[in-house]
């Protein structure tokens, strides 16, 4: 576990789970919080959740090492889930205290997309990006060309944005664009 980020009443928790080592994060405001992409150590996940409410769980992508563990939420009464197949491009949406807008993201996976938590400047974007990389688009439903047109979509952005990646470290856009040989 380690505490990513505290902005005004939200505190990000990164949560490494799995052989992939893979991020999980957990968004707590006001005592209530969301998981983003629960990897496969539901205990782990559910001990930094601690007393929070949990509101929602936000599906960066469907591969394995990022859902493992949702099935264990899928049993709780109330719980939102946010994935691809339920939300739309370019499309704000809220729960409890929280405010993101969804972005289709594919190029990783067909499925990809982005939360982008507007007020807080950052980004949860899977594996989509990385720390001066990008995920690899040879892997079932994978696409370079899909992934081209999406890194054209986030470079539209801020450079003051973070990017909370799926695996290794948090970075921002305007790192990237400096020493991302896949968005310069």
């Amino acid at each position: 576990m380690k505490v990513e980020s505290i902005r005004d009443n939200m505190e990000i928790i990164r949560v490494v789970t799995g052989l992939l080592d893979e991020n999980c994060y957990i968004i707590k405001n006001n005592n209530t919080c969301l998981v983003v992409d629960p990897g496969d150590d539901f205990p782990k996940i559910k001990k930094e959740i601690g007393d929070a409410k949990l509101l929602g769980v936000l599906i960066t992508h469907s591969h394995f090492d990022h859902i493992g563990a949702l099935r264990n939420f899928l049993t709780k009464k109330g719980i939102k889930i946010f994935k691809n197949s339920n939300v739309e491009d370019n499309k704000d949406y809220s729960i409890g205290d929280f405010n993101f807008r969804v972005y289709k993201t594919p190029g990783h996976s067909s499925d990809s997309i982005t939360f982008h938590f507007i007020e807080d400047k950052c980004m949860f974007v899977g594996d989509f990006i990385f720390k001066e990389s990008i995920g690899r688009c040879d892997l079932p439903t994978g696409s370079m060309d899909d992934m081209k047109k999406s890194i054209e979509k986030i470079l539209n952005f801020d450079d003051d944005i973070t990017l909370y990646t799926g695996h290794y470290d948090t970075t921002t856009l305007e790192y990237e664009r400096t020493n991302n040989p896949y968005l310069n």
